[in-house]
């Protein structure tokens, strides 16, 4: 069995591993940016359905001392 051929063998895996890793990684903080954005997108659209169904809520204030 070759030594160095042994190591570089290794090597190479280790190398492979990490890419995967931070191939992984990327995917999954995309993944969260995604859903963050969805969730905003959603709060948005939420504010707005309430705005249209309530329109006057929220344009008076009335205060008596």
């Amino acid at each position: 069995m070759d030594i160095a051929a042994l190591s570089m063998g290794l090597s190479q895996m280790k190398v492979t591993q990490q890419a995967s890793i931070s191939v992984m990684k990327m995917a999954m903080d995309a993944g969260q940016t995604q859903m963050n954005d969805m969730v905003q997108m959603v709060q948005e659209n939420t504010k707005m359905m309430e705005q249209s169904v309530n329109p006057h809520l929220g344009k008076n204030l009335d205060i008596s001392l």
